[in-house]
């Protein structure tokens, strides 16, 4: 029979299945007539060995196993190394994981405790130091000073040092400017402050950031979670410093921040020794991450990749947002909307929402996609902040700005997420490190520009520039690679 006549005829397969003690089973099939002059064509029989119907199913189960994981990227395989690393596990080696764990949460804690405080009592320092809108926001340009500064230092300190030593920097830094900040000392000294606690911030950031996604054991998880006990501190924080900006001794609220940063250098020290990270990874059974064959350091190569560009504007821009809606929101809600001094727990009201949507939307995050997801927060987050501009009503203001703090809080742990799963192993720690560093300086710079322009236009100017930025938000995210980058 010619080629081309085979490719026209249609089969059907009638199969019997029958196993006999020759363990085989016969397949029967029959090639329908089809119309060779005068003469029908009838298949013939084939019987195949049972062995060897399982062995062609399983080679293509295989090839077809391997063609999903290329489609899905390393996130199927992050996921049987964690199955994998979970059953060699000891007990006491799960019991330290934890406790690690803990522990970088603490210093995002820290964090969050640091940024919720600014808010409550701007209103405070403005009339003590009777500066007007654009000097007192230069507590944000110094603040974003020290994010930058820490930033770039964070990716040389990091292989200089390591990880244990870094993240301890960073505390004690912070240590030493709230020492400074709490002695309310005149605002050029009071500011320098903020370039110290800026820089700790951003070392004790990145290494807790990149430490989290190094880790095989629900990194996704694990991710959301850290970032919700940073909310859980910037919820916290407010709540103390409304009551210290009351005082008149206002500024020993910062002896509180210094007390639990206090805390955090013992736990950092206890806990991970001044280890270097694959040295803790190796503490808790897991093997050190795979490394890079290029000659070029790991600084050059981290700054060649446009994704990571991309990602740390991003995450500029959000915690910008964040920190700008939790600081400034408070002084508008008192002079555009005549709210009284308790207006400070609106900020909580935020940061709690920021905290609530970090853990409770981890199944709709899954259930929709992490990238189509955020595109949709981002839209809800526009329209709520559209309601606290045009609707004049303080108690749906209260509340619009609390449900934005859900709608935003999922944001940054998926922008994480989805670095893990577009860069290269190797240059993921560092990768972070430099997105969430150069990222924490959106925290000051966002909240500085809203300043400056208040001093010119008003406070009212705030609501338009936060919608505008998160318009700015949603375009970043787009340009954002969706496929993986490799390099040697």
């Amino acid at each position: 029979m010619s080629r081309p006549m085979k490719r026209k005829i249609q089969t059907s397969f009638i199969s019997t299945f029958s196993v006999p003690s020759s363990n085989t089973l016969n397949l029967q099939l029959l090639c329908p007539s089809h119309n060779l002059g005068s003469k029908n064509i009838l298949g013939p029989w084939f019987t195949y060995s049972f062995s060897e119907i399982i062995m062609q199913m399983t080679t293509i189960s295989e090839e077809s196993d391997k063609h999903n994981e290329m489609q899905v990227g390393s996130s199927a395989s992050d996921s049987r190394a964690s199955a994998f690393d979970l059953k060699a596990q000891t007990k006491p080696q799960r019991l330290r994981a934890r406790v690690q764990f803990a522990t970088v949460c603490g210093a995002m804690y820290l964090a969050g405790w640091n940024d919720g405080t600014t808010g409550p009592l701007l209103p405070r320092i403005q009339k003590v130091y009777d500066l007007n809108f654009a000097v007192v926001s230069l507590i944000f340009v110094f603040a974003c000073i020290g994010f930058l500064t820490g930033a770039f230092a964070n990716l040389y300190l990091d292989e200089r040092f390591g990880f244990g030593k870094v993240i301890v920097i960073g505390s004690v830094c912070q240590v030493i400017a709230y020492a400074i900040e709490a002695a309310a000392l005149p605002f050029p000294a009071f500011v320098l402050g903020y370039v110290i606690n800026g820089f700790g911030m951003a070392l004790q950031d990145a290494q807790s950031n990149g430490f989290v996604a190094s880790l095989k054991d629900n990194p996704e998880v694990k991710m959301g979670i850290l970032h919700a006990v940073y909310g859980g501190g910037a919820l916290s924080s407010p709540l103390v410093a409304t009551q210290f900006a009351q005082l008149p001794h206002w500024s020993f609220h910062y002896l509180c921040s210094l007390g639990v940063a206090f805390i955090n250098t013992v736990l950092l020290i206890a806990v991970f020794g001044l280890k270097t990270q694959d040295e803790c990874l190796a503490q808790i059974g897991q093997p050190p991450g795979e490394k890079g064959t290029s000659e070029k350091s790991q600084f050059s190569q981290i700054l060649r990749l446009r994704a990571v560009h991309i990602l740390a504007f991003f995450i500029l821009t959000l915690v910008g947002v964040e920190v700008t809606v939790g600081g400034w929101m408070v002084t508008y809600i008192i002079d555009v909307r005549g709210g009284g001094p308790s207006s400070g727990y609106i900020s909580s009201g935020f940061w709690g929402g920021l905290m609530v949507g970090r853990v409770t939307l981890l199944w709709v995050n899954k259930k929709v996609g992490e990238r189509r997801v955020l595109f949709i927060y981002a839209i809800l987050a526009i329209g709520l902040q559209l309601v606290v501009w045009l609707v004049p009503s303080l108690i749906g203001g209260g509340v619009a700005v609390s449900l934005i703090g859900v709608i935003l809080g999922p944001m940054y742990p998926i922008a994480m997420n989805h670095t893990v799963r577009i860069l290269p192993e190797w240059l993921i720690t560092g990768s972070i490190g430099w997105i969430a560093g150069f990222g924490q300086a959106g925290s000051a710079l966002l909240p500085f520009l809203t300043g400056a322009i208040a001093s010119k236009t008003g406070i009212k100017s705030l609501q338009p520039f936060l919608v505008s930025m998160m318009a700015f938000l949603t375009v970043l995210w787009a340009l954002v690679p969706t496929t993986a980058r490799r390099t040697q």
